[in-house]
């Protein structure tokens, strides 16, 4: 009989690395994953805490950028290696929000969807436009032969069991049909929104605002998804939220999110 062996794959939208290393360490210490895409990282290349992480047990590759945005993928005890730096087809693009490596054995597409507000407008035509880059470039990774993950801050609410107050929310850029549109399309290209297989209709969320402790009252939303390439999703075992992370003092408004899989040697067990 084969020893069971898992991977832990987390995504964790860090709103300011700079402001909030002490809770991203501890967390790394307690929960001790694998490979971590993080995102919102609002520091230049400069200012990234490859030291500290290193100290950690983590190897880094980052992308940043001053005040927004900024990605970046860590491996325990291993450095990423890089095989993409921005979604093609738009060279104009500057912004820093996605970053491809392979760590551990798995391809990993760390991503900060745009937010898209307000709409209508630029900032939403730029949101639609990234996502169906994002399509295009998603479509030559979900039939590898090689197990393929895309993981990270969506800024998509898939449908209105995934937030707390759909009708308050309407209006948001997370929720417009053409938002929805585009995820479900990608989800068709046949990835496996990872949450959703394991908690199938439950109510889970990923973020909580600020105001009027929605945090403390669970009324979230679920942004941040890891979706599994068909060669990776039938290696998953579990899926979940750290919730508690984000109920700690000056925490991010986003939880870390995370899959645990198989690693490449573990079997199933055989019923006897």
């Amino acid at each position: 009989m084969a020893r069971s062996r898992t991977l832990k794959l987390a995504t964790f939208n860090i709103n300011g690395i700079g402001a909030r290393l002490p809770q991203l360490l501890a967390w790394l210490e307690q929960a001790r994953p694998d490979i971590v895409a993080l995102q919102e990282l609002k520091a230049t290349d400069a200012a990234f805490p490859a030291a500290e992480l290193e100290q950690a047990g983590y190897g880094a590759i980052w992308q940043g950028q001053r005040s927004w945005n900024g990605v970046a993928l860590l491996g325990r005890g291993t450095v990423p290696v890089e095989s993409r730096r921005g979604l093609p087809w738009d060279r104009s693009d500057t912004q820093s929000r996605y970053l491809e490596a392979a760590i551990h054995g798995i391809v990993v597409g760390g991503l900060y969807l745009p937010n898209g507000n307000p709409q209508p407008g630029p900032k939403f035509d730029y949101k639609l436009a990234w996502m169906r880059r994002l399509y295009r470039h998603a479509a030559t990774l979900v039939d590898l032969p090689h197990p393929v993950a895309l993981v990270g801050d969506f800024n998509v609410v898939p449908t209105d069991e995934d937030i707390y107050d759909p009708t308050g929310w309407r209006k948001d850029a997370l929720l417009q049909p053409e938002v929805r549109g585009e995820y479900a399309r990608l989800l068709a290209q046949g990835w496996t929104d990872a949450l959703r297989r394991v908690h199938g209709d439950a109510r889970i969320y990923t973020f909580w605002d600020y105001f009027r402790q929605h945090a403390e009252r669970d009324r979230g939303l679920r942004i941040d998804h890891l979706l599994l390439n068909p060669v990776l999703a039938a290696r998953l075992v579990d899926a979940g939220v750290d919730r508690s992370v984000r109920l700690q003092p000056k925490a991010s408004d986003h939880a870390p999110t995370w899959v645990t899989l198989r690693t490449s040697g573990a079997t199933r067990r055989r019923k006897a």
